[in-house]
């Protein structure tokens, strides 16, 4: 039987997935929130900013997880 294999390796994946799950939207959403508090400029552009790459790193996780569920068949 052949070895399961994707393009992200254990560590980095669950890392990329801790990120994504729970720390970038966390992030995004105390700049949208606290940033208008304290009159930072750009809460908008930089919440939205770390939600693209929120984005962007889930889409990877995908990607991982689909090549990780049909590779060894």
């Amino acid at each position: 039987m052949e070895e399961k294999r994707s393009f992200l390796n254990g560590t980095v994946y669950e890392i990329l997935k801790w990120m994504a799950v729970i720390a970038l939207p966390a992030l995004a959403v105390f700049v949208k929130t606290v940033f208008p508090t304290w009159e930072i400029p750009y809460a908008e552009q930089i919440s939205t900013t770390i939600m693209a790459v929120d984005a962007l790193i889930g889409a990877l996780i995908c990607v991982s997880t689909v090549q990780y569920n049909n590779s060894g068949k």
